[in-house]
């Protein structure tokens, strides 16, 4: 089996890296990852903007990197390299930093499993809360364990994994969940150029509205690694027709 491996912090990132060594072990792995950080980048496609993509065949895998978003990558792999449809799933990640709750929607990460899922092939987007004790290399390994059993059962899926600060046990314990609610009290500040062009910055501190038993937030919180499965379709079934 091959497996396309994207991420949305770029082609350096050291979780994109473990997730391959990690998957080698028992997949064929290539790689198509942004050039740059594109975090926040959501499902975002490039329209009308050449971009620039090379190969870089590192570490022994197939790789390729491409000056745009997280979809832009698996879409140019999924359709314009593996013409022959090779890529059984698409794992993206491993994030630094988790993407819990509503975050799964500004999520570049999960973008680019999105567009897996949407070529019905198997996604998996796997993200590691920020100040985390657990190493790339370990979440990498819990991860291709998971992974691999999922893909035994074949059937297409469309997986969120978050991994905790730290293990509730001392070890991967994952645990089903669905998506909490999560906020941010935002700052915007101001800067101006020597020129007078104004510039502003978001920040935000995380404000969790629905942290609650049962969501992914509160499974984190309590040391598991959440798993929250997706799906694309955002009709609303209880409204009026």
């Amino acid at each position: 089996m091959k497996i396309l491996i994207s991420n949305d912090d770029g082609i350096d990132g050291a979780g994109l890296w473990a997730m391959a060594h990690a998957l080698k072990e028992n997949f064929e792995v290539a790689i198509a990852a942004p050039m740059y950080q594109q975090s926040g980048m959501s499902h975002a496609l490039s329209i009308g903007r050449k971009l620039e993509y090379r190969r870089v065949d590192d570490e022994g895998f197939e790789t390729w990197t491409i000056d745009g978003t997280p979809t832009d990558c698996v879409k140019f792999y999924l359709e314009a390299i593996d013409t022959d449809k090779k890529i059984c799933a698409v794992v993206s990640g491993i994030n630094n930093g988790a993407n819990l709750a509503t975050d799964v929607l500004y999520s570049g990460t999960v973008g680019a499993a999105l567009e897996g899922y949407l070529h019905e092939i198997p996604a998996l987007a796997v993200s590691l809360d920020i100040h985390s004790e657990i190493s790339f290399d370990n979440a990498a390994a819990e991860t291709a364990k998971y992974f691999s059993a999922q893909m035994q059962r074949n059937e297409i899926f469309f997986h969120n994994l978050n991994f905790p600060k730290k293990y509730r046990a001392g070890y991967a314990e994952f645990k089903t969940a669905r998506l909490g609610r999560r906020d941010y009290i935002n700052a915007f500040i101001t800067h101006e150029n020597d020129d007078g062009k104004v510039f502003f910055e978001i920040r935000g501190e995380i404000s969790d509205i629905d942290d609650s038993e049962g969501t992914d937030i509160y499974a984190v919180n309590q040391g598991y690694v959440s798993v929250t499965p997706l799906h694309c379709d955002i009709t609303d079934l209880k409204g009026e027709f």
